[in-house]
Parts: structure tokens; C-alpha cells; sequence
């Protein structure tokens, strides 16, 4: 009975990964590439030794296609590096090497190389965006890999002087905070905007990561499906429609980290994306299980010190906000050039 209960899993995890009864597969296609006899032998006997909670909390993880991430999913580190195997198997085919990933802020089981386990959990995983935004050192990407996989034409100066729309810091929304939370302080609040409306009420953040969705069945965080307007564009509706998983925001030890898990790219504004000897501002394409370094603490150090931009003379500049801006990019390689025009997009006011 034991085995019986366990082989069904297994199975029902490669069903999975083709994508079911005709299904979207769990890598995000409709004919997912075929697997090769190397992986699959190799990905196997890290299935073998699963015991049988590791696979059902692996299966939910990946017939969810990380809608339900669960916990993590422990195994030895004997061969290839599991991790690496099951997220090219499940999420990315064409990983090469495991500095191509970074392990998610509520992961407990990446470990350090001198770890005996790792977690294998493919959704406690995200592929790193950018080298302006340098990976953690347990994740840095070897040269080789960063220049043969990134891809920068998204990439460009921003002369929007629209900047941060500056709102009252009372105005805070406590819907978020338990007595616990509230010791330890906020470190951001969240604004959400519809164009040049904003939407609802600031949502503070005191625990280390925010989940920022329109659609997440078991989750907790910031629901933007729960913000009516009246009169919404039919631009917003639509762009709405795309939030789906949203994002996850975490303070880390080097900054403040955005992961994309909707099925959508984001476009990210921030005044650390950029040498601090160049000011004007950058906006940055995150694709689908893209992490990216949103705002860093040292440069913001740097950044400190230096006057404002010029280019933001006639507005107000926020040193402290990194704007996200779902499925619409803006700026001169878009029909959109200012943020406003932007039908869904966040502000993130972080604390000083």
C-alpha cells in the first residue's frame, strides 16, 4: 500500500510536468521540451529518495505552479545538485548551474555548501535578473553564465519627472500589523495605483517578506482584487486580469529583493538600479520567475550624499521609493512615458 500511494505521486508529478490532460504544463507551456535520458535518470533518483510527505508537499507545490508553495522539501546532497535537477525539470529546462538560481527569503532549507540537505522545492527558487543588481554571494552567477543568459534591451534611462507621489505618512492602513508585527516595526508600506488614482489605503509591512496579488488561493499579504473603484478603466480591468500570483517583496541582509510570480513580466523603477555616478533613473524588465534587487542598501548610503537629480528639479524626488508597474512598461521605448500612465502599479515607500 505504501509503495502504491507513493508511485502515484511520482506519477502524478511527471503528469504534471507534461502538462496533464492537455493542460498547461508546470514549466508554463503547452508541449514543454522533451526530457533528456540524463535528466531524467538523474531527476528520478532524487524522487526515490523522497520520502512520501516530501512528495506530496512537492506535488502541491507543483500542480499549483507555486500558487500553494508549501514547505520545504529536504533531501541529501548526493550527486548533481538536487535543486538544480527539479528546477530545470519542473520550472527551467535551460538552467545550466545552480548560481543561476537564488533560494526565496522563506526558504529554510538552501543551506550553505557545507550543508548535508538541500531544499528542492523548485518554487523556493527564483532565477536571479541583472548584473546591476548583484545576486547574494551564495547565489552569484559564475561570468560565463551571466553573459551568455541576460539580456538587457529592456533596459533604459528614464526621463519621467513625474517621480514619487508623495502621500501623508498618517495615512497608513494597521489591517496588516498584529501586536507581534508591530514591535517590530514597519520597514515599507505599499501603495497601489490605477494611473494617477491611488487605490485603497496605504498596506504597512513589518514582517520580512509581502506577498502583493490579485489572486492567491491559501495566501496571505496584500490583495489587490480587493480594491474597488468606481468608474476603473477598462485598461485597468484588463491589466488586473494579469496580476494573477503577483509579487513577493523581502528585506534581505543586501536590499530589497521583488520576486515575479505572476505570469507576466514587471517593470521596476528604483534610484539604486543605477551607478550612483550616473543619477537618471532605470527601469528594469522582471520576467516570470525573475528575482530582482530592487533597492539596495549600500548605494542608497551613497546616494544619500549626492544632490537630487536634475532631472527631477520640478518634482519631487524620493530617494527612498521603488515603483513596480505591472505588465506595462513606460518610458521613450513605450506609447506610456510616465509611470502614471501605467494602468496598475505599485509604490513602495520604504522606511529611512
Amino acid at each position: 500500500m505504501f509503495r502504491s500511494r507513493r508511485s502515484g505521486l511520482v506519477r502524478r508529478l511527471w503528469r504534471s510536468r507534461a502538462g496533464g490532460d492537455g493542460g498547461v504544463s508546470c514549466c508554463g507551456m503547452s508541449e514543454p521540451p522533451a526530457v533528456s535520458p540524463e535528466l531524467r535518470s538523474a531527476a528520478s533518483a532524487v524522487l526515490k529518495r523522497l520520502k512520501e510527505p516530501a512528495l506530496g508537499a512537492l506535488l502541491e507545490a507543483v500542480e499549483s505552479r507555486g500558487a500553494a508553495a508549501g514547505g520545504c522539501v529536504l533531501v541529501s546532497r548526493l550527486g548533481p545538485p538536487p535543486h538544480l535537477l527539479l528546477c530545470r525539470l519542473f520550472r527551467w529546462p535551460e538552467l545550466q548551474h545552480p548560481g543561476q538560481l537564488k533560494a526565496l527569503s522563506g526558504c529554510q532549507g538552501a543551506g550553505g555548501a557545507d550543508s548535508n540537505t538541500v531544499c528542492c522545492n523548485p518554487y523556493h527558487y527564483s532565477r536571479v535578473c541583472g548584473p546591476e543588481s548583484p545576486p547574494p554571494p551564495y547565489s552569484r552567477l559564475s561570468p560565463k553564465i551571466e553573459q551568455k543568459e541576460l539580456d538587457f534591451s529592456d533596459s533604459y534611462t528614464e526621463m519621467d519627472a513625474s517621480c514619487s507621489l508623495r502621500i501623508p505618512v498618517g495615512d497608513v492602513s494597521d489591517t496588516s500589523m498584529s501586536p507581534d508585527t508591530n514591535k517590530q516595526g514597519r520597514w515599507c508600506s505599499v501603495a497601489y495605483w490605477e494611473h494617477r488614482t491611488r487605490v485603497g489605503r496605504l498596506y504597512a509591512v513589518c514582517q520580512p517578506s509581502v506577498s502583493i496579488f490579485y489572486d492567491l488561493p491559501q495566501g496571505s499579504g496584500f490583495c489587490l482584487g480587493q480594491l474597488n473603484l468606481e468608474n476603473r478603466s477598462e485598461a485597468a480591468a484588463r491589466t488586473r486580469g494579469k496580476i494573477g500570483l503577483g509579487i513577493v517583496l523581502s528585506r534581505e541582509l543586501d536590499g530589497v529583493w521583488a520576486y515575479n510570480r505572476s505570469d507576466h513580466p514587471i517593470f521596476v523603477n528604483s534610484p539604486t538600479l543605477d551607478s550612483p555616478a550616473c543619477r537618471p533613473l532605470v527601469v528594469r524588465k522582471v520576467m516570470p520567475g525573475y528575482s530582482l534587487n530592487v533597492f539596495d542598501y549600500k548605494k542608497s548610503c551613497i546616494l544619500r550624499h549626492l544632490p537630487a537629480p536634475t532631472e527631477y528639479a520640478d518634482g519631487p524626488y524620493d530617494p527612498h521609493s521603488v515603483r513596480i508597474s505591472f505588465a506595462k512598461g513606460w518610458g521613450p521605448c513605450y506609447s506610456r512615458q510616465m509611470i502614471t500612465s501605467c494602468p496598475c502599479w505599485l509604490e513602495v515607500l520604504l522606511g529611512r
